[in-house]
């Protein structure tokens, strides 16, 4: 007081960042090795004790979702942080284990797009889990983050998995499967509520390229698990399907995922065709209006008829939405081949009433058949947000507006895409664009 330097208070205090090492026992490290810690202040054990008192004042019921775990819990669970050779299941509290049957029940089924028949990760789930403590906790996390990502619980649960990979990140010089799944599903956690996340894809990819990609693998030499690992991998660094992305892309689907098996069947976490997957891996490089015209499909129910049909215009919007954004010269000039004129021309009008009418046609069907293609509507958000950039067709037709909004009722995902939309459709300016206004509100989403 007497400096007239105002107290802080008494509040637990979280750090939050996008750095290498912004959270948790890393805070102010400049790499996440335990040599560049700094020194950690005490009184944190007393903090989370004093917020669940606090919280217990207040009659706040205990549950799975909604407390912290019990001091003891919370003490054993930093003991075995500190001691690299604890197990997992020496930790697991009744609490955790609850949290954890209802991801590998419910939760999980955000993650993907096709049946579950189709899912790779499920029945490997529990045996990758003794393979990386780090992919347990983040299966946790993830789980509270479908209720909300702003409780004390949900940042605890954070920051401690957040602490574990980048501890077996560090440690590793080839990733196993089980610290490979963690690291997807930290950057789905990201991805579907607005965190940075792209980061972690470049962590995995520069210890990937000196193993995995020295040389390039043969598709029938690696298990098929490891292959679907690397696809999730390859989709989620496709530059169209992120929205804000803050570091950029490694090309991964088309210089990898290409070549690791034939370019037939579906791939289960967008629900698209591997075939299809290409031409968008291909925006900005050799994807042209025609390719997506001449694109031949795959056989499939009428659910992902619908679904890809929306696709193959969006991405027909998509490249256009691209070429008002790049710089036209003057003179006579060679057009790369993405910006080719394709020998079908189409209004762009008409483009978004197709994508609207086939997503909302998804709904229904979803709606009238459960039970058919139950989590197909996962992969609908993309369609949906490239439709919604188009301000001046959007501000001219305030119902199309109210189909989107009556479509992304029944997503899972945060809400800060559509609100972004919402406001280029209010003050009715095309500049700046969606990737700059999500980089101006500090967020990275992934529209997968």
């Amino acid at each position: 007081m007497d400096r007239g330097i105002e107290c802080e208070g008494y509040e637990v205090r979280l750090r939050w960042g996008c750095g290498i090492a912004s959270r948790g026992q890393f805070t102010g490290a400049d790499k996440p090795l335990r040599e560049s810690v700094p020194p950690r202040p005490r009184g944190r054990r007393r903090d989370w004790s004093r917020e669940r008192k606090r919280g217990a004042g207040q009659g706040l019921n205990p549950s799975s979702s909604e407390i912290l775990g019990s001091e003891d819990a919370t003490q054993s669970r930093m003991t075995a942080v500190s001691d690299p050779g604890a197990l997992p299941e020496s930790i697991r509290s009744d609490r955790d284990e609850l949290l954890f049957t209802e991801f590998l029940t419910t939760g999980i089924n955000v993650l993907h797009s096709t049946t579950v028949s189709e899912n790779l990760l499920q029945p490997r789930l529990p045996a990758l889990c003794k393979e990386s403590s780090a992919l347990y906790d983040i299966c946790l996390t993830f789980q509270l983050s479908l209720t909300s990502t702003q409780t004390t619980q949900f940042l605890e649960y954070f920051d401690r998995s957040l602490r574990e990979f980048r501890t077996e990140l560090a440690q590793s010089t080839r990733l196993s499967d089980g610290t490979f799944t963690a690291g997807l599903l930290l950057c789905s956690i990201g991805l579907v509520h607005g965190m940075s996340w792209t980061m972690h894809i470049e962590g995995m990819y520069n210890i990937l390229r000196s193993t995995d990609f020295a040389p390039l693998p043969e598709w029938n030499t690696l298990r098929p698990f490891r292959i679907h690992l690397l696809e999730v991998l390859g989709v989620m660094d496709i530059p169209c399907l992120t929205v804000g992305r803050q570091i950029g892309s490694f090309g991964i689907w088309r210089r990898i995922c290409q070549s690791l098996r034939p370019r037939v069947g579906v791939e289960p976490v967008t629900g698209l065709p591997r075939s299809f997957m290409d031409l968008l891996a291909g925006i900005g490089i050799d994807t042209s209006e025609q390719s997506f015209w001449d694109w031949p499909a795959e056989p499939g129910n009428f659910l992902q008829c619908y679904l890809w049909e929306a696709y193959r215009l969006a991405g027909i919007l998509y490249l256009r939405q691209i070429e008002r954004k790049t710089p036209t010269s003057s003179g006579p000039q060679t057009l790369p081949t993405w910006r080719q004129q394709n020998s079908c021309p189409i209004d762009s009008n008409m483009l978004v009433a197709r994508v609207l009418a086939n997503v909302d046609a998804l709904r229904l069907g979803c709606a009238e058949r459960p039970d058919e293609d139950s989590f197909i509507q996962n992969s609908s958000l993309f369609p949906l947000v490239i439709v919604g950039k188009e301000v001046h067709i959007m501000r001219q037709n305030s119902q199309w507006q109210e189909v989107i909004r009556r479509c992304t009722l029944e997503l899972h995902r945060d809400g800060i895409i559509f609100e972004i939309l919402e406001e280029m459709w209010q003050d009715g300016q095309k500049t700046p664009d969606i990737d700059e206004r999500a980089r101006a509100r500090g967020v990275e989403v992934g529209i997968l």
